[in-house]
């Protein structure tokens, strides 16, 4: 099937005199996850992950990904004439080294220019300028092909009211203008579907597990015009947005609206996350501003009303996923468990809790060997049975009105080797270690990222992902800029400075292919500690509320302090927990969060 469809493809490049064609994950919106309309990538190489980029030439089908996706890739191209490029590994071309490398001279690249951004295309236009060849950015040809390609999404529009967010959509528009004045901006365009979700405080269903609306927001001092689905809209929703001066348009005029822009305006937009065709039609003359969106830093940061409520969506989270722990130890081996029945027995859970709104993302319930390939998705071909042994990780969130929380533990299910144990207990110390810095303001991801990995580090061992990425309040689960990583790369430059607010992800994990996984994950927000005269002092407070498994916990292999941060932590999540279980699982949590 794949590679009849990369046949079809190349049938289309030839007609039109395309020598390569480039298939990125993104949507028109530059969407980490996106609808099932967008999913070239997908549909033209057979590969499910989030990430990824294919390419293909007269001769040749690449896939190039990351290494949360490495094995997973490379079991779903399996049999296929599709290769696979391992991002960053040592002999490994980058996508523009290949295209460097192999392409001819006066060759021809194309691609949809909505799914590739505008500095990426900038990029890609100077790489075919060397080899005295062409771009072509107006083409869907995987489009061409899909003939059963499902429709845009339109799912149902919703306000979320100002108790949830702590402040108003006039005011975000406000602070949005004053940025635009001080930078002498005539225009905002403004493509990100969460930043655009953040600033009207609208939520809708348009992405899977992502409350987005499918929109383009053009915004100026005395105007706001959103680009999106009207039907989608609810009268009630409409007259609201439109007391605050936003006006709906079609989605797809915002092509025409940017191509008559007047030449003497000045367009403040983001161009690593603005499409390529869109700024294409930008009139000569125009003066563009390309800077980060202003609302990409007020959304990180959160307000105090969404601090305080993700409090309490967490402590609901937590409720569920100890309920869940509890059931998961009580019951393996006595009745049929999978990794697809434990993901729907987690949500079921999840679903007694008021205000929750579903998953965060698809859950990552991953037993035995499946727990060494990140962000691994069970499937009815690959679901197995959960046994009375060894390891099962359990990376999942949901969605509240109070928040969304991201939580990984990783349980003992039965009989563990020393190996996993000490290594268990590793990341374990890295997640508490990394918790609990005090920081001068002005630290970012990559100073402090060495304290999750020191203890794996000493071991010699590592894992190949980011420690932590930042999250949003109802809306993605993965979100800039606020990140930690030991090292600068391509997509993740944790050199954001840490703000009183932001909420950040604490995950290290350690894997071995084809044998087990561990991770750890909880929530961080940052918070003002004291002020000196050598200035103002930072730390994190855990807002993840479940307890770690001391069933794999090597005592002896911490730190009196680690073990000192681990019981202080236990004994929050049974204070915050307990009172809303049931007495038999009450009496399990405080034997789960004993002192050691």
């Amino acid at each position: 099937m794949i590679d009849e469809r990369i046949e079809a493809l190349r049938a289309r490049m030839a007609e039109i005199g395309v020598d390569a064609y480039l298939v990125p994950t993104d949507d028109f919106h530059g969407s980490e996850y996106v609808g099932e309309y967008f999913k070239c990538r997908q549909f033209i190489t057979g590969f499910t992950g989030s990430a990824g980029t294919a390419v293909i030439t007269r001769d040749m089908a690449g896939l190039w990904t990351d290494g949360r996706y490495f094995i997973q890739a490379a079991e779903q191209i399996a049999g296929s004439q599709v290769q696979l490029f391992k991002m960053g590994e040592p002999g490994v071309p980058t996508i523009h080294e290949f295209l460097k490398q192999n392409l001819g001279e006066g060759a021809c690249l194309g691609f949809d220019g909505r799914t590739v951004s505008d500095g990426e295309a900038g990029e890609l236009s100077e790489l075919m300028e060397e080899k005295h060849g062409s771009i072509r950015g107006d083409l869907d040809l995987v489009g061409d092909i899909w003939t059963d390609r499902p429709a845009l999404p339109s799912e149902q529009v919703f306000e979320l009211d100002e108790q949830w967010t702590g402040e108003s959509r006039a005011v975000r528009i406000e602070r949005v203008r004053a940025f635009m004045k001080e930078r002498g901006a005539d225009i905002f365009l403004l493509t990100s579907l969460d930043d655009i979700a953040w600033m009207l405080n609208i939520r809708g269903g348009d992405i899977h597990c992502c409350p987005v609306v499918l929109s383009y927001l053009a915004m100026s001092q005395n105007d706001v015009m959103l680009f999106t689905n009207e039907k989608a809209y609810p009268d009630e929703v409409k007259r609201a947005l439109l007391a605050d001066g936003v006006h709906l348009k079609t989605y797809d005029l915002i092509y025409a609206y940017a191509s008559g822009i007047p030449s003497w305006y000045k367009v403040l937009l983001c161009k690593r996350k603005v499409n390529s065709l869109l700024t294409s039609l930008i009139p000569e003359g125009v003066t563009v501003l390309d800077e980060e969106n202003p609302t990409t830093i007020f959304k990180a940061v959160k307000t105090p009303r969404e601090v305080e409520n993700e409090r309490t969506a967490h402590i609901k989270d937590g409720v569920a996923l100890t309920k869940f722990i509890y059931w998961l130890k009580k019951n393996v081996g006595k009745i049929p468990m999978t990794e697809i029945s434990a993901g729907e027995k987690l949500y079921a859970l999840r679903s007694e809790q008021e205000h929750f709104m579903g998953n965060s993302f698809d859950a990552i319930i991953s037993y035995g060997p499946h727990a060494a390939i990140n962000h691994y998705s069970a499937t009815p071909e690959t679901d197995i049975p959960i046994e009375a042994k060894g390891l099962l990780l359990a990376d999942t969130g949901g969605h509240y009105l109070e928040g969304t929380t991201d939580v990984t533990r990783t349980i003992v299910m039965g009989p563990v080797s020393d190996e996993q144990k000490q290594c268990f207990t590793a990341v374990l110390r890295g997640t508490l270690n990394l918790a609990a810095a005090k920081f001068r303001y002005g630290a970012t991801g990559l100073n402090l990222d060495y304290l999750a990995r020191g203890p794996l580090w000493e071991m010699g061992k590592d894992f190949n992902h980011g420690t932590g990425h930042g999250v949003g309040y109802f809306l993605n689960v993965h979100e800039g800029p606020n990140s930690f990583h030991w090292k600068k790369t391509a997509t993740r430059r944790a050199d954001t400075v840490f703000e009183e607010g932001m909420i950040t992800s604490d995950e290290p994990g350690y894997y071995v292919e084809g044998a087990y996984g561990i991770r750890h994950e909880n929530l961080l927000v940052c918070v003002k500690d004291e002020e000196s005269e050598f200035g103002q002092f930072m730390r994190f407070e855990h807002l993840t509320m479940a307890p770690f498994d001391l069933d794999a916990v090597v005592p002896e292999q911490m730190t009196g302090r680690e073990r000192a941060l681990l019981n202080a932590y236990h004994q929050d999540v049974y204070e915050k927990i307990a009172p809303h279980l049931e007495e038999e699982e009450r009496l399990w949590l405080r034997e789960a969060t004993r002192a050691i």
